[in-house]
């Protein structure tokens, strides 16, 4: 994970004129709007909706201007010790009826919810502020009436298998005998 420069600044000093724009997507392959498209629960820690460019790889719309709705929420950004696979906590305050609905379309199917962190900067929204974004899994989550809280973790980080491409016969054919 590489966090940009002007990330890194702004971090270190938070500058009163450029404020970090935490968000939160949530991905299921049930979340689908009224015109039955995949769609995402696109949250942003702020009163107001922001329209900010996704990175060109995200599973949905990529490289385009999205709206991240205001709701307060907050989080802990994962850890990275040894021997523990990388969590992160979250709790959305005043849900909305929108998000406790595809929630629930989610509970019950065994594919698991994901969860992307992206910060942006005021000052520049026309990309996250880290490259990789953090993609975890939803691993626990309770939702009331008023707040959702849970758990996500990076897959398990442990058995990714090094290096990364798996040479299968498949793939290169001349591994056959």
């Amino acid at each position: 994970m590489t966090m940009n420069a002007a990330l890194e600044e702004a971090y270190a000093s938070q500058p009163i004129d450029d404020q970090t724009l935490d968000t939160l997507e949530f991905h299921h392959p049930s979340f689908v709007d009224e015109t039955g498209q995949r769609t995402a629960i696109r949250v942003i820690y702020d009163t107001e909706t922001w329209s900010l460019k996704l990175e060109a790889s995200a599973p949905l719309n990529g490289g385009e201007y999205v709206d991240f709705l205001p709701v307060p929420f907050s989080f802990t950004q994962p850890g990275y010790a040894e021997d523990q696979v990388p969590t992160m906590t979250f709790s959305i305050s005043n849900v909305s009826r929108l998000v406790t609905q595809y929630l629930e379309l989610a509970i019950g199917q065994t594919t698991p919810i994901k969860m992307i962190y992206r910060p942006y900067l005021q000052s520049d929204t026309s990309m996250p502020q880290m490259d990789p974004v953090i993609t975890m899994t939803l691993t626990a989550a309770v939702a009331s009436t008023m707040q959702v809280t849970g758990t996500a973790t990076l897959s398990d980080v442990h058995n990714w298998p090094f290096p990364s491409q798996k040479y299968t016969p498949e793939r290169f054919p001349g591994l056959q005998r």
